[in-house]
């Protein structure tokens, strides 16, 4: 027999299925459950259209009247673009709800249970907190930081070199990895790279295969002055595209840019370099919760020297390239100032070795 968190476990299946294609809004999924037989499942697959819960809900019919719905995110408890789901769940006549975790918006933050209980309705929660919080960790940071969660991804060889001395870098990580970020650019709204990345690997960016995905594309170019016959620019996704240009870059690349298609944004710089932070500010604004940078090593440091790496996934490759390779991270700290991260996760995937790190925020005071 199934219990809660049996339950639980089924709807962040469900709820897994729309990463990378809900922004702004969260994935979520919900199950309806009566006399311990699953009756209803669903899960938000665009914003806009129906949440998790009302697709729960149409799939279970006259079933869902005296049963327990599951879902892995607070039922909203507003009017958006949809009608919240707490009123959809009450006209039901479900009888219990069983919640992940609480809306991370301060302002609904435990509204969407009130309001239930109100209506005579059980409510149990949080079920598999932590677990239902990493599927939205974009999400709910976005909602209180107020910019994108910005998660870092570095493929390095043992003596930490992304590229050998004449400047190649594939492949340092083997297929499995690859395959492994193919997964991480579906799982996320917007895939950004620096200039040299850009110019130099000529990369689409796009996740093969996009399974329905359509990531947006952030180049950054503060002069702007890269090729404008790059992929990025040129293909069928160009539209997709993010173009972002310093404050001197000149009218003439941003309209030669917007003739193809590609958006652009405008970015303050400090100390000639472009303000990341605010940034990742404009692109939360853009509908984008949760940004994936792929490199390069001088973008990477300054998103470490700007404190603006929240999830860092570290490949080490059984490789060693030696001192005159190009190494991961441009520039360097004393070794208080040294950004800090906590080690999640470790596996292996094919030949490599994933570290999954999380930023240390007991030690934000010492970056800068």
């Amino acid at each position: 027999m199934k219990d809660d968190e049996d339950w639980m476990r089924d709807a962040l299946l469900l709820a897994q299925k729309g990463l990378g294609l809900t922004a702004p809004n969260p994935a979520v999924g919900a199950i309806v459950v009566k006399d311990g037989v699953m009756v209803g499942s669903g899960w938000h697959q665009k914003a806009g259209t129906a949440h998790a819960e009302v697709h729960a809900l149409a799939d279970a019919g006259e079933q869902a009247r005296g049963a327990t719905a599951y879902v892995t995110l607070e039922p909203c408890s507003t009017y958006g673009r949809t009608p919240p789901c707490c009123a959809a769940l009450i006209k039901a006549g479900v009888t219990r709800v069983v919640v992940g975790c609480e809306d991370p918006n301060p302002d609904h933050a435990g509204r969407g249970y009130d309001l239930l209980r109100q209506a005579g309705i059980e409510v149990v929660a949080p079920v598999l907190e932590e677990e239902c919080q990493q599927v939205i960790r974009g999400f709910a940071f976005s909602q209180v930081r107020k910019r994108a969660y910005l998660s870092l991804k570095l493929a390095a060889s043992l003596d930490g070199r992304i590229a050998d001395w004449e400047g190649a870098s594939r492949w340092i990580s083997g297929e499995a990895s690859r395959d492994r970020v193919q997964c991480l650019r579906r799982e996320v709204d917007a895939i950004l790279v620096g200039r040299r990345t850009a110019e130099l690997d000529n990369p689409s960016l796009l996740p093969r295969p996009a399974e329905g995905r359509n990531p947006r594309r952030v180049i950054l170019d503060r002069k702007g002055s890269l090729p404008l016959s790059l992929r990025v620019f040129r293909d069928e996704q160009c539209g997709r595209s993010i173009c972002v240009l310093g404050e001197r870059a000149s009218e003439t690349r941003v309209d030669a840019l917007s003739k193809l298609g590609v958006q652009v944004l405008r970015c303050p710089e400090e100390d000639g370099h472009l303000d990341l932070a605010l940034l990742l500010e404009q692109l939360r604004k853009e509908g984008l919760n949760h940004v994936l940078c792929e490199g390069g090593g001088e973008v990477a440091a300054s998103l470490m020297k700007q404190n603006l790496v929240d999830e860092l996934f570290w490949v080490l490759a059984p490789k060693v390239l030696g001192a005159q390779g190009t190494a991961v991270l441009a520039g360097g700290w004393r070794l208080p100032e040294a950004p800090a991260f906590e080690l999640t996760r470790q596996e292996r995937v094919g030949e490599d070795l994933w570290l999954t790190l999380s930023r240390n925020r007991s030690c934000e005071h010492a970056v800068r």
